[in-house]
């Protein structure tokens, strides 16, 4: 009862982004953390934290707990795909928010917030690109997905080498370009891929269904995609 007791005011604190109130509740029960990490599928306070944009609390709780930053929760989500998800809950491109000319000023502070408390996560530790969360799917993933340019830059500058992870339908974050029409972003990647020098390999790799980067291209008619596919496999 006392850990169920001092568990919610720590999810208050991490909501809060209140360091202070975080070491009150470990010193009325030092184990509470690793009580916590004990549950595999949970929303840790990382979690919570890093979805409201409170980058002090997130790093902290990183340092004093860093297998927070690769748990899951109960939807297959770490830290860092939820705070990206509540990102792009933010952007003007949502649906929810297209009839509007601009975010409100809280709403755009929230997702500056949040923005920096990523970008600050990644600093601390770049392996966090490459936690594999439901589907297999990265960070890198959603954000080729969302055609996320900046992010993706920032991501790739980090750990270029998490491009060639794939998901369980064996797709890369080129696969995922092309298929959701991000044609810039598919640039983006495709000018890491060559600089990490995997540009041959990774451009013939076939997703579950058997499909090269080209394959996909052709079939849904991106007739850029296709010439820069036969481009950078010929360089």
């Amino acid at each position: 009862m006392e850990n169920e007791h001092v568990q919610q005011r720590l999810m208050k604190a991490a909501e809060a982004g209140d360091i202070s109130l975080l070491y009150g509740c470990i010193q009325d029960y030092p184990k509470i953390l690793d009580s916590i990490d004990e549950i595999p599928f949970v929303d840790t306070p990382l979690h919570i934290a890093a979805s409201v944009g409170h980058a002090h609390f997130a790093l902290e709780m990183m340092r004093l707990m860093p297998s927070f930053g690769k748990k899951l929760n109960p939807q297959g989500l770490t830290p860092l795909d939820l705070a990206l998800q509540s990102r792009e809950g933010l952007s003007p491109s949502d649906p929810e928010l297209q009839n509007m000319e601009e975010l409100s000023p809280e709403d755009r502070d929230l997702r500056n917030r949040i923005t920096s408390t990523i970008s600050r996560l990644i600093k601390f530790d770049k392996e966090l690109i490459r936690v594999k969360g439901r589907e297999s799917l990265t960070p890198l993933h959603y954000v080729a997905e969302k055609g996320d340019i900046d992010l993706l830059a920032e991501f790739l500058c980090a750990y270029p080498e998490s491009m060639v992870d794939r998901t369980i339908r064996d797709e890369t974050a080129l696969h995922i370009a092309v298929k959701n029409s991000k044609l810039q972003a598919f640039e983006v990647l495709l000018g890491c891929l060559r600089r990490i020098r995997k540009h041959h390999d990774v451009l013939g790799w076939k997703d579950d269904e058997d499909n090269t980067l080209l394959h996909i291209a052709v079939s849904t008619s991106q007739t850029q995609a296709c010439h820069l596919s036969i481009l950078w496999f010929s360089l």
